[in-house]
C-alpha cells in the first residue's frame, strides 16, 4: 500500500509532497494532472505503473525533467523526460524478495518501451533532489537488458536511509526502482483539463477503519479515472483543524457538505447526532440545488451483544424510518470489500450516464502526435490486451462445456444454460469459544425468539450458506461432497461467470449471484410477509468483484510432479500452470503471474480427492498447494473434494475453511427442471413452449415420489432423469439401477451411434459416420459386453479408490475388435481415428487414454458383467474382502436382480451365511464376516426385502433374521468403522429393531445413581468453576439412552400432542428424537408421569434432568457402586444395597476417562448425522449411560438466563436456591443444555461443559432424556 505519493516539476528544481499530512492518500489534482500529462506519451502501461503499484512500495515519484536528473542519460538536445521513480522500505529479511520484485518492474517497464530501467538503493535524506540518486556499484543486468533498453543498473542494499523512512522508521534498506523515456519537449506541452468532484465522507467514529480504507479505495479508484480527465476529492472531517474558530467546527463540515458533489454515509449499530446532522445538510442542499448525490450504506455486521445501547438502537430505528418516509433504503454491506465493490458500481454508473462529467485533454500538438514515436510500446501493450482476452476465451470454453451430456447436433450442453446455485454446510471442527460456524449456529438457536440477539434476518439455519458465499467469506475454501453433487459444476461456473464479467459478456456477475431458488410452499400462506419475499430474491453475497480464473486439475498435476522425496514449493504449481497453457498462450504467462501476485486471482483446485496417494503424491500437492496460497495473499483458493477422502487430518489443508455441499432442497430441483426446459428443449428437441411446461411439470411430480427424491437431490442424476425423461417423453425409472440402465443406453447411443449434422444450406440431415457396431460389423450387445468387461477390469485393477480408472487406448480398441467381425477396415489407427472425437459412455482424457464418465457408470457397467458372469460367488467374494472397492458394484448387481428374488437371497446367503455367535461369548467377529452381514443388510434394503413379510418362504425369512441379527452385532463392536456402525443402526431399524427399550416408553431402562458427593465443574473454567458438590443427597433414576423417535412417536400418537415438529418424526426409529424444544421434552415428561402414576414410588415423578443430576451421571459420584442396579417401570424401583468403591476418576473430562477417543462418541467422527444407541459402546458412563457425549444436546430443567454470554446461574451450583430450576422461567430465559453433539466439536462434550439455548428452539442436533425424581417437579 503505497505511503506517500510526490510530484517533481523542474521548473522549481523542487520535490513537492502532495500531502504531508495524511501520507496514505492519493488526492492532489496536480499528481492527476502529471498523470494525465504523462499519458500524452505513453499510456500507464508505457511505465509499468499498475504493476509497480500494486507491489506495495512505499513511495512513488512521478514527473517530467526537461534536464536529466538520472546518471548518464545523455539525452539529445530538445528532449524532455518523464520518469517514475518507486522504492520500498523493508527489514532486512524481506530484501531477497523486494530485490526479485524491483528486477521484475525493471524487466517490465523496458518490455513495454521505456529507453532505461535501474534498480537499487539509494540513501538519499527523504529523497531531497532526484539528481541525488545513487544506484551502487552499475553492472550489467541480463534479466532486463535487452529490447529498446540502453543500459540497466542493479545495485546492492549496502547502505541504509535513515530519515527517507515513512513514519520515522530508521536503519532500514531501501530500493528503488526508476524508468524513464525520452521524447522532444515540444510533445509535453499539452495542457490537460481535469474535473474535480468532492465527495463528503460522514459516519461516526465507530467507522475510523473503514473510513481508512474507503479512502484508499477512492484513490486507487483515481487512478483508473484520472486517465478520463477525472480526480475525486475526499473531504473528511478528520482534515480540519482542531483550533478554536468563529464558529462551530460542526458548521465547518456542513459547509463543506455543501460544496460537495457526492455524500457517503456509514452506519450500523447507531446514527450519531452530528452524522444525522450531516445528513440533514446534505438533503437540505440537495432538495435546493440537485447536490451533493445521498448514499447512504448500512453495515451489517453481527455486533457483540453487550455493546447493544438502547439509545443507540433508537437513533438507528428513528434513522431508518427516516429514510423509509423519504423513499430511499440504504445498501446493506458486510465488510470493506462488499462496501467499496457496492460504491465502485455507483462511480461507474454516474459516470457513464454523464453525471460525472470526463475531463477534456488539449493541446498543440495533441496525444496522436506522440504515436509514432512509441508504435512498439503500443504494439506491445495491444499484444498483453489480445493474449489477456484469449486466456478468458480459453477458460470460457473449457468451463462451459459439459461433454457429457450432448444435443442432437452435436453440440455440447452449455453449462451457463443449466446451472443451479448450490448450498452448503459448514464442517469446522474447532474450539466453541472461537465461534465457529457451528458454535454460532447454536448460539442462534440459544437467542430464541429475541432479534437482537439472534441477529434480525438471518432466516433459517445460519449453519447453510450458499457455495458462493462461502467462497466470498472465505479467502481458502475446501469445497466436499459426494460423487454427483456439483464440485466440479460450482467451479467452472464460478470460472465461466469471473471470465465472462472481464470480458464483458454473459455469462456474469449478475448471472452467478443470483439468488438461491425459494421453498415451494404446498399451502399457499394468506397473509405473505412482503419481507419474507424480498429475503428468498436477495442475490448471493460476492464483494469482491472479478478475479482472474485459474482452474488446475489435481489429479494431473500430481502426475506431472518429480519423484517422491523432491522438496515442493509454490514454483511447482506454477510452472505447471503455465505447463498447461496453450502455446499461443504462452507469452501471457508473465502478465498472468504479475496479475496474480497484483491485483489477485481465483485459484481453483479441482479434485483433490482425485490425487492418488500412493508414491506420497498427496503430501506432495498439500505441501505446494500450502505454500502457492501463503505466498499469493491477494488470491483466493477453491479446492474440490469427495467429504469423504477429506477426513484424515494429516490430509486435510491448513488455514483452509470447510463447506459440504448439500443435495439439492426441493426450489433447486424445480428450479433445475425449469431452467433446462425453457433453456433446452426447444433447441434438443423441437418442443413447443406449451410442451415444454407441461414435461417439466411431469418431472416435478415424478420427482417427488419417495423413491426418486434421494436421487433428484444429487445434481448429477438429476440431469440424467431430464434427459432421459425429455428424451423419452415418458415416464422415469422408479431406482437408482434403472435410472443407471437407461443413462448407459442412451450414453452408449450417442457414443457409438451415428455421427450426423444437419446442412445449414438445405436443412437436411447428412451421415458424417456411421455407428460403431456397423462400422465395426458387431452387434450392440457384443459391444455392451465388451464395455462391462473393460470396466470390471478397469476397476478391479484401478490403483485408488477415488476418481474413474484410466483406460488405455490400445485395451479399448482390443476390446471394440473383439467384440465385431473381422472385416479390411477394422485396423487400430483407424479405429483410433474413429474413436477421437466422440463423447457419451466412454470420453477422451489425455493422450492414449479414456475415460467413463463418472465413477458410478464405471460401477454400474461392472456390475452387469458381474451378474453375467460367476453370480453370485465373485460378488460375494469381492465384497468381504475388498468392500470399500466393491459396495457400490455389489449393490447395484443385486439391484439389477431385483426382478429375480431368489438370485438376490442366494447372494445374502453367500454374504452372511452363519447366525451370529451369542453376546459376550468368544472374541468378535472378524472384519470380513461383519462387512459381509454389513453387505446384505445393505442388499436387503436396496432391493426392498428388508421389511417383514407374511408371505416370504421360511427359509428366506431365517436368512432374513440372520442378517437382522448381524447388524446388532455390528454396531456394538468397535471392528468396523464408526461410520459403519452407524449404518448397521439404521440397517437393524428397517429390518426389525429388537431392543424394546429403545421402541417402547414401558421397556425404557433406567440406572441408578446414588447420593453422595461428586465433582462439578472444571478446574480453568471460570464459567463452570470446579467445585465439590454435597448437596445432591438423593437417589435418582436416570435413562440409559435419550428418548427414541420411536418413543417420541408412541407419545404423540397417545397422547394427541399438536405442538412438536413434523421433523422430529421423520428420523429412523432408533435414533434419538432430535427437532423438539424445550417445552416439548416438558409435555413428554408430564405425559409419562400421568402414565407411570400408579407404577412409581409416592411423590417420585418424571423430569427432566438438572444439569447437576446430569453431570454426575456422566462424570460419577466420588463413590461408585460396586454392582450396577438398572430396572424399567414394570420391574420397579426398590433400592438393592451394593458396595461402594472410589471412582478412580472423579474430575473426568469425559464419561469413559480423561482423554477424548474417536471411536468413543460421535464427536468429531465421520457420521454427519445422529446415530442409534450402542453404536459407541466404549463411551459409557460409571452408571452404564450411553451417548453422554456427543451424539445430540440434550436439555436439561436448569436456568441459564438472558444473557447468552454470562450466565445468571453460575457455581457453585446451588441445588436449593429454589430459582435455579424454576420451570415456570420465561421464553426469554434460556435453559442450559449438555453434551455436545455429533455435529460439534470435542471440546463441547466434555462432562463439565455448559451451553444454553432458548426453550423454544428447534434444531437437528438437540434431543432429551429423562430422570426419576423423588422431589415432585411441577
Amino acid at each position: 500500500m503505497l505511503s506517500a505519493v510526490r510530484f517533481y516539476d523542474d521548473t522549481s528544481t523542487e520535490m513537492h509532497e502532495i500531502d504531508d499530512v495524511r501520507a496514505n492518500r492519493l488526492l492532489a489534482p496536480e499528481f492527476h494532472a502529471a498523470q494525465a500529462m504523462r499519458s500524452q506519451v505513453a499510456p500507464e502501461e508505457t511505465f509499468g505503473v499498475g504493476h509497480v503499484l500494486a507491489q506495495g512500495f512505499d513511495e512513488v515519484v512521478l514527473g517530467h525533467w526537461l534536464s536529466p536528473p538520472l546518471p548518464n542519460p545523455s539525452p539529445t538536445r530538445g528532449e524532455g523526460l518523464v520518469v517514475l521513480l518507486a522504492w520500498s522500505v523493508c527489514r532486512g529479511e524481506h530484501v531477497a524478495r523486494v530485490l526479485a520484485t524491483l528486477r521484475g518492474c525493471a524487466h517490465r517497464v523496458v518490455r513495454s518501451g521505456c529507453r532505461r530501467a535501474a534498480c537499487g538503493d539509494y540513501p538519499g535524506d527523504r529523497f531531497g533532489r532526484a539528481r541525488r540518486w545513487a544506484c551502487g556499484e552499475p553492472w550489467p543486468l541480463s534479466l532486463i537488458h535487452g529490447g529498446a533498453m540502453q543500459r540497466a543498473w542493479y545495485g546492492s542494499a549496502s547502505r541504509t536511509a535513515k530519515a527517507a523512512a515513512p513514519g520515522g522508521r530508521a536503519e532500514l534498506p531501501l530500493f528503488l526502482v526508476a524508468a524513464w523515456l525520452y521524447c522532444p519537449a515540444t510533445r509535453l506541452q499539452g495542457t490537460v483539463t481535469m474535473t474535480t468532484k468532492k465527495l463528503f465522507l460522514a459516519s461516526s467514529s465507530e467507522f475510523c477503519e473503514e473510513r481508512k480504507e474507503f479512502e484508499l479505495f477512492i484513490g486507487r479508484k483515481n487512478k483508473e479515472l484520472h486517465a478520463r480527465g477525472v480526480f475525486i476529492e475526499v473531504v473528511l472531517w478528520e482534515d480540519f483543524l482542531d483550533a478554536m474558530s468563529k464558529t462551530r467546527l460542526q458548521d465547518e463540515y456542513n459547509q463543506a457538505i455543501r460544496e460537495c458533489d457526492l455524500f457517503v454515509m456509514l452506519f450500523g449499530s447507531k446514527v450519531g447526532r452530528y452524522t444525522d446532522e450531516e445528513f440533514e445538510t446534505a438533503l437540505g442542499q440537495f432538495k435546493a440545488i440537485g447536490k451533493p448525490l445521498i448514499f447512504t450504506y448500512f453495515n451489517a455486521a453481527e455486533t457483540s451483544i453487550r455493546s447493544i445501547d438502547l439509545a443507540d438502537l433508537t437513533s438507528l430505528r428513528t434513522f431508518e424510518e427516516k429514510l423509509k418516509a423519504l423513499g430511499h433504503y440504504q445498501t446493506v454491506y458486510k465488510n470493506i470489500d462488499e462496501l467499496k465493490y457496492k460504491f465502485n458500481q455507483q462511480l461507474d454508473k454516474l459516470v457513464e450516464r454523464g453525471v460525472i462529467k470526463l475531463g477534456l485533454q488539449q493541446g498543440e500538438a495533441g496525444a496522436a502526435d506522440v504515436r509514432p514515436a512509441l508504435q512498439s510500446a503500443a504494439l506491445s501493450r495491444a499484444s498483453s490486451a489480445e493474449l489477456r482476452k484469449a486466456y478468458l476465451d480459453w477458460v470460457s470454453l473449457r468451463a462451459n462445456e459439459l461433454p457429457l451430456f450432448a444435443s442432437d447436433s452435436g453440440k455440447p450442453v452449455q453449462l451457463s444454460s443449466v446451472y443451479t446455485a448450490l448450498l452448503t454446510e459448514a464442517r469446522d471442527v474447532g474450539d466453541v469459544n472461537s465461534l465457529d460456524p457451528d458454535a454460532a449456529r447454536l448460539l442462534r438457536a440459544a437467542a430464541g425468539s429475541n432479534h437482537a440477539l439472534a441477529g434480525a434476518g438471518s432466516g433459517g439455519d445460519a449453519n447453510r450458506q450458499s457455495a458462493l458465499e462461502a467462497l466470498d467469506q472465505e479467502r481458502c475454501l475446501v469445497l466436499m461432497g459426494g460423487p454427483g453433487s456439483g464440485k466440479t459444476t460450482f467451479l467452472n461456473f464460478v470460472a465461466l461467470c469471473m471470465a465472462g464479467e472481464m470480458l464483458g459478456r454473459a455469462p456474469d456477475l449478475e448471472i452467478l449471484c443470483a439468488p438461491i431458488p425459494p421453498e415451494p410452499d404446498a399451502r399457499p400462506d394468506p397473509d405473505p410477509d412482503p419481507d419474507n419475499a424480498e429475503k428468498e430474491s436477495k442475490p448471493q453475497a460476492w464483494s469482491h468483484q472479478a478475479l482472474l480464473p485459474v482452474r488446475v486439475v489435481l489429479r494431473d498435476f500430481a502426475a506431472a510432479l518429480p519423484p517422491p522425496g523432491s522438496c515442493m514449493t509454490a514454483d511447482a504449481l506454477w510452472n505447471f500452470i503455465v505447463s498447461q497453457l496453450p502455446e499461443h498462450l504462452k507469452p501471457y504467462a508473465e502478465d498472468l503471474h504479475a496479475e496474480l501476485l497484483g491485483k489477485g486471482g481465483l485459484i481453483l483446485l479441482d479434485g483433490l480427492d482425485e490425487v492418488p496417494d500412493a508414491l506420497r503424491r498427496r503430501e506432495q500437492v498439500k505441501q505446494a498447494v500450502q505454500e502457492f496460497a501463503g505466498m499469493r495473499r491477494a488470491c483466493r483458493f477453491l479446492v474440490t473434494t469427495r467429504t469423504y477422502a477429506y477426513q484424515r487430518q494429516d490430509w486435510k489443508l491448513n488455514a483452509f475453511a470447510e463447506r459440504e455441499l448439500l443435495p439439492f432442497t426441493r426450489g433447486q430441483i424445480e428450479r433445475f427442471i425449469a431452467t433446462w426446459y425453457a433453456h433446452m428443449a426447444h433447441d434438443l428437441f423441437r418442443l413447443t413452449e406449451a410442451d415444454a411446461q407441461a414435461r417439466a411439470e411431469v418431472l416435478k411430480r415424478a420427482t417427488r415420489r419417495e423413491e426418486l427424491a434421494e436421487l433428484a437431490g444429487r445434481p448429477l442424476l438429476l440431469t440424467l432423469m431430464a434427459r432421459l425423461q425429455t428424451k423419452s417423453g415418458g415416464s422415469l425409472p422408479e431406482n437408482r439401477e434403472a435410472l443407471y440402465a437407461q443413462s448407459v443406453d442412451m450414453l452408449l447411443d450417442e457414443w457409438e451411434g451415428l455421427k450426423l449434422r444437419r446442412d445449414q444450406a438445405t436443412g437436411a440431415t447428412i451421415v458424417e459416420e456411421p455407428s460403431l457396431s456397423e462400422w465395426l460389423n458387431a452387434s450392440r450387445e457384443n459391444i455392451r459386453r465388451e464395455l462391462d468387461k473393460l470396466a470390471y477390469h478397469a476397476h478391479l485393477d484401478q490403483p485408488t479408490l477415488i476418481g474413474t480408472a484410466d483406460i488405455r487406448q490400445a485395451d479399448l480398441i482390443a476390446a471394440l475388435l473383439a467384440a465385431g467381425k473381422e472385416r479390411a477396415d477394422t485396423r487400430p489407427l483407424r479405429l483410433e481415428e474413429y474413436l477421437r472425437d466422440r463423447a457419451g459412455l466412454l470420453t477422451s482424457h489425455g493422450e492414449g487414454l479414456y475415460q467413463f464418465p463418472h465413477r458410478s457408470f464405471q460401477e454400474y457397467l461392472a456390475a452387469c458383467h458381474l451378474v453375467r458372469f460367476d453370480y453370485p460367488d465373485s460378488l460375494s467374494r469381492l465384497g468381504r474382502s475388498d468392500p470399500n472397492r466393491w459396495r457400490e458394484v455389489l449393490l447395484l448387481a443385486a439391484a439389477r436382480s431385483r426382478a429375480t428374488p431368489s438370485s438376490i437371497w442366494e447372494l445374502v446367503d453367500e454374504l452372511c451365511a452363519k447366525d451370529p455367535a451369542p453376546a459376550d461369548d468368544g472374541p468378535e467377529p472378524d472384519s470380513e464376516a461383519q462387512w459381509g452381514a454389513l453387505l446384505a443388510g445393505q442388499v436387503l434394503f436396496e432391493t426392498g426385502l428388508a421389511a417383514a413379510d407374511p408371505g416370504l418362504q421360511e427359509r428366506h425369512e431365517r436368512k432374513r433374521r440372520r442378517v437382522r441379527d448381524w447388524q446388532l452385532c455390528v454396531l456394538r463392536s468397535t471392528v468396523l468403522p464408526a461410520r459403519e456402525r452407524v449404518l448397521a443402526g439404521d440397517l437393524l431399524a428397517r429390518l426389525g429393531e429388537t431392543r424394546q427399550h429403545l421402541l417402547d416408553v414401558d421397556e425404557m431402562r433406567f440406572s441408578l445413581v446414588p447420593g453422595g458427593a461428586f465433582w462439578m465443574g472444571e478446574a480453568g473454567d471460570d464459567g463452570a468453576l470446579l467445585h465439590r458438590l454435597a448437596g445432591l443427597g438423593r437417589d435418582y433414576w436416570i435413562a440409559q439412552t435419550p428418548v427414541s423417535v420411536a418413543q417420541f412417536r408412541q407419545f404423540v400418537t397417545e397422547s394427541g400432542y399438536q405442538k412438536h415438529s413434523a421433523e422430529s418424526l421423520q428420523n429412523v426409529e432408533n435414533r434419538p428424537v432430535t427437532e423438539v424444544s424445550w417445552y416439548d421434552a416438558q409435555a413428554f415428561c408430564r405425559w409419562l408421569t400421568e402414565r407411570w402414576q400408579n407404577q412409581l414410588p409416592a411423590g417420585w415423578s418424571v423430569a427432566l434432568p438438572s444439569e447437576a443430576e446430569w453431570e454426575k451421571a456422566a462424570r460419577g459420584g466420588e463413590q461408585l457402586p460396586v454392582r450396577l442396579q438398572m430396572t424399567t417401570v414394570a420391574q420397579g424401583f426398590a433400592l438393592v444395597a451394593s458396595e461402594l468403591c472410589e471412582n478412580p476418576f472423579p474430575q473426568r473430562a469425559y464419561p469413559w476417562g480423561e482423554d477424548f477417543a474417536t471411536d468413543h462418541a460421535n464427536a468429531e467422527v465421520d457420521v454427519g448425522s445422529t446415530s442409534a444407541a450402542g453404536c459407541f459402546q466404549l463411551g459409557r458412563s460409571p452408571y452404564d449411560c450411553e451417548d453422554m457425549a456427543g451424539n445430540v444436546w440434550e436439555w436439561t430443567r436448569s436456568l441459564w438466563g438472558s444473557d447468552i454470554f454470562k450466565p445468571e446461574f453460575g457455581y457453585p451450583y446451588d441445588p436449593d436456591d429454589g430459582k435455579r430450576e424454576a420451570l415456570d422461567a420465561g421464553n426469554d430465559v434460556m435453559r442450559v443444555v449438555r453434551g455436545g453433539s455429533w455435529g460439534f466439536p470435542r471440546d463441547v462434550a466434555r462432562c463439565a461443559c455448559r451451553f444454553r439455548v432458548g426453550p423454544g428452539n428447534r434444531f437437528d442436533g438437540i434431543g432429551f432424556r429423562v430422570v426419576l425424581r423423588s422431589s415432585p417437579v411441577e
